[in-house]
Formats: structure tokens, sequence, C-alpha cells
């Protein structure tokens, strides 16, 4: 079975346009989550991370007309860009691309004058990352909730195992949009306040929007320190199409599953970035299923008070994050964190630390009862 290494990535987001951006501001515990006005509301508005179209525009307008893109379409050529630039001899014949999003251009639906109507469907926004770059090989789309982005480094290593292929590019992305926000209020899940995942005092997720990409190869770089992705398992609790498992059975059996793959046990696990998306059921949810797999003690952190809850494009961002706290040997703070708000215990980082580091686990879950775990591992330059 061949291993599938990650050597280059891109984020797109608030806190910057590229990764080192992002870490920059990760480490001195900057925010991107600002108060948005929203009249339909009744507190008037919410918390989100949202990119800054002006800023957008100014970026994109080094590598394409900004007119003949969506804002979505922007951010997720500007993070393949990002990683092309990176690899100029990268062969894009022989390089397949896999995008996954949650919504894709959803806000088209609401006020649409200048995209074709079929601009809003997932294949549409896979044909023109794959036209404007003149990728070969057909896209490959990802659209299951908020797992899709962890699932599409799965999907990707699955392909490579199988030796399908060698290199992939996957870039996820989604937006915060008026049918997204409507959507999270109809259930009551906005926050009051920045949102404080696994906090005594959360009340609901922060909506953000991103984008970030990541290019893999059945190759490893030289003369270098790699991260490879060596166990992942995916599952469905079949249990609401909202709420998660009481018993957190699905991302119970995800972490299992992706442990056996990897052939590692949980005490071999040094850090977990959660989905930690700070709603009452999804935060009680994670910590059961973390002590079910005997991982309550592990420095374990959520991304979503930086971010908000990015959607499509979570679990791809965030995995991006944990691959370079492997590599710099360092733990992020679980942002707006206050006092224990879940009824099993949990090891929450609240500052910056620097230590060693070999083996890390990315947990992610959606609506419709979806479930994803992936094993990172850091394998030093001999």
């Amino acid at each position: 079975m061949k291993k599938m290494y990650l050597l280059d990535d891109a984020i797109i987001s608030p806190l910057g346009f590229s990764v080192s951006e992002n870490l920059n501001a990760i480490r001195k515990k900057i925010s991107g989550l600002v108060f948005h006005e929203n009249k339909r509301l009744d507190s008037g508005g919410f918390y989100a991370g949202i990119i800054e179209n002006e800023i957008l525009n100014q970026h994109f307008s080094k590598i394409g007309n900004p007119q003949n893109f969506t804002k979505l379409e922007k951010m997720m050529l500007l993070a393949v860009h990002e990683i092309l630039s990176k690899n100029p001899d990268l062969d894009r014949s022989k390089t397949s691309l896999i995008v996954s999003t949650t919504k894709g251009n959803i806000d088209l639906l609401q006020e649409n004058d200048a995209f074709p109507e079929k601009r809003v469907y997932l294949t549409e926004l896979g044909q023109v990352i794959k036209d404007f770059f003149r990728f070969k090989s057909e896209p490959i789309l990802v659209s299951n909730a908020c797992v899709s982005g962890g699932l599409a480094i799965a999907i990707a290593k699955r392909f490579i195992s199988a030796g399908k292929f060698e290199q992939a590019i996957i870039v996820g992305g989604d937006l915060v949009s008026d049918f997204v926000v409507s959507g999270f209020q109809s259930f009551q899940a906005l926050s009051d306040y920045p949102c404080k995942p696994f906090s005594k005092n959360r009340n609901g997720i922060s909506l953000g929007e991103a984008a970030s990409a990541m290019l893999v190869s059945s190759e490893k770089r030289i003369n270098t320190n790699n991260i490879s992705l060596i166990g992942d398992a995916s599952s469905n609790d079949a249990s609401h199409i909202s709420a998660p498992s009481r018993t957190a059975e699905g991302l119970y059996k995800s972490i299992q599953n992706a442990l056996k793959d990897a052939k590692i046990t949980s005490e071999e696990i040094q850090y977990v970035s959660a989905h930690g998306t700070a709603t009452i059921f999804n935060d009680e949810m994670e910590a059961i299923a973390l002590n079910r797999a005997g991982l309550d003690a592990v420095p374990v952190n959520s991304f979503k008070g930086y971010y908000g809850h990015t959607l499509g494009a979570s679990a791809l961002l965030e995995s991006v994050l944990t691959k370079h706290s492997l590599l710099n040997n360092e733990l992020y703070p679980s942002l707006n964190f206050d006092e224990i708000g879940v009824s099993k215990p949990l090891n929450l980082i609240e500052n910056f630390e620097s230590i060693p580091l070999k083996y890390a686990l990315k947990t992610a879950s959606g609506f419709g009862g979806c479930n994803l775990a992936l094993v990172f591992k850091k394998e030093e330059d001999e």
C-alpha cells in the first residue's frame, strides 16, 4: 500500500492569504470573527469570519479578471494558484483535482445577474477550477456536509493507495451566505458572541468563510520532515438529520477504525484537532467520543474561534493547520475557551505550547450523521 504525503498547502481566509499569515495570527490569538449586521435576525446581526471583497479582488486581479468569477471561485482559484506557484514544474496532465464544498455557489440563487444559472451546480464549480488551470482529468467533487474537506483528503489517500493516481490537488471552500445564515438561525444555533468551543458559556456557532488547498503525493520530499496521512475512517451514525448521536457512536467508530488503519493506539496520539463547533450537542458528543477512545488527557483544540465554522472547507483548513502543528512542534490555543462545559473531561489547550509531536488526530462531524477521523504522522528526515 502506497503512503500519501502532504506536500504543500494554502489558506485564503480573513486572517490572511497565506499559510504563514494565518499561523502568525493564530500564534497571536487573533480572531477573524467580527459582528456583521443583519436586520432579519432578532439580534440585529451575527459574528462571522468573512473575507472582504475589495481585498479578495485585489489579490485575484493578479491572476485573472475578478468580474468573471464568483466570490467562492476566486477564493478557491487563489488557493490552487498558491500551490501551483510553489510547484511550477508540476505536471497538470498527471495531477488529479479534488474539490470539496458543502454549498458551493449557493449565493447565486439569491441575486445573480452576472452568471448563467447552471453556475450554481457543484459540477460547474469543479469545471471552472479545472478549466482555469487546464487540468486534464475530470475533477472529483466531494460534498458530504461538514466533513467534506477532510473526506476529500481521505479519498485522495484511497485513490493513491489503490494506484489510481500518484498526486492530487485538493481544494475546499464555502461562503457565509444568506442561505447558510438563515439555515443555522432556524436551528437557533448562531452564537450571540464569538463562539466558545467546549466552554461552559457556549451557546452556538460562529460562521466563517475560507478556501484551502493541499498538494498530496505518493512521493515524499527529500531532505526535510514529511507529514503523511496514515489512517482514515468515516461512518454515519444514522441518528438524526441535524443532531449528532447522543452516544457518539459514529465518531467513536471513526476514531477507532482510523487508529486501526494507522496501526497505532490512542496512547500514541499527542494532539487532537477537534471539530469543536461550540454548539451544545456537537461539543458534548465529541467529548464523549474522545473519552470513549481514551483521548481525554490528550491536548485538544478547536480552530473555530479563529475562523468560525467554514463548513466544507473546515476539515481541510484545519488539517493544514494540524500539519503545521506537527512540523513546528506547536500546540495552538483553543480560542475563547473559559471553563469546561461538557460532561466528560478534556484537556483543552489554553496557551501556546512548544512540545515534540509525531502523531495527531483530526476529527470532523456534520449534518446527516456523518463522522470522520484522520491520523497524521510526522516522518523525520533521516
